[in-house]
């Protein structure tokens, strides 16, 4: 039976077991998860937070992880602006990067989540208003959500993915994670 971990990557945390690249020390997963032969299916930018999904499962990893397999991505995504359902559509069916044409996005405009407290918190401006996105993707670009936002003139302040597939990290605090099996 495969293991698999649900883990809520808290904001400043490395995807990766071990930090080799900083002189400084960051953060990483084996400040939270002391468990051997499981590794993470896909990353999370060390400035996001929430579910990042581990395995000892290589298969499973890949399903999770490849984008041939288009697994959905949700994330909860707080933006600088207003935006209107226009300023979404764009979005929805797709934006252009520097790396080409993303999929079309699910994206809702959403009320504030009841989310943990984020430390560092967010910078707030009282000149500019924020808005919260619901955003699903099918693919796994390297900070795709925060460049796709970007692109329409909607910077992201705040990224937390919710769920990958099936698999969500409601009702695990930041730092913590449980066990199910795949």
């Amino acid at each position: 039976m495969s293991r698999l971990i649900l883990f809520n990557k808290p904001f400043g945390v490395l995807s990766q077991f071990t930090d080799s690249k900083s002189p400084t020390e960051r953060a990483t997963l084996s400040e939270f998860i002391a468990i051997k032969g499981v590794y993470p299916a896909g990353r999370l930018d060390r400035d996001s937070e929430g579910l990042l999904l581990l395995t000892d499962d290589g298969r499973l990893q890949a399903r999770i992880a490849d984008p041939r397999f288009k697994m959905p991505k949700t994330y909860l995504v707080q933006v600088e602006g207003d935006p209107q359902d226009a300023d979404l559509e764009p979005l929805r069916t797709g934006v252009r990067l520097k790396d080409g044409m993303t999929l079309p996005a699910e994206v809702v405009r959403i009320d504030a989540p009841d989310l943990w407290p984020r430390n560092p918190p967010i910078r707030e401006r009282k000149s500019v208003p924020d808005s919260w996105l619901r955003i699903t993707i099918r693919e796994g670009r390297n900070r795709q959500v925060r460049r796709m936002t970007a692109a329409v003139g909607l910077p992201t302040l705040r990224l937390v993915r919710w769920s990958i597939g099936d698999w969500t990290v409601e009702g695990i605090a930041p730092g913590a994670f449980a066990e199910t099996s795949a």
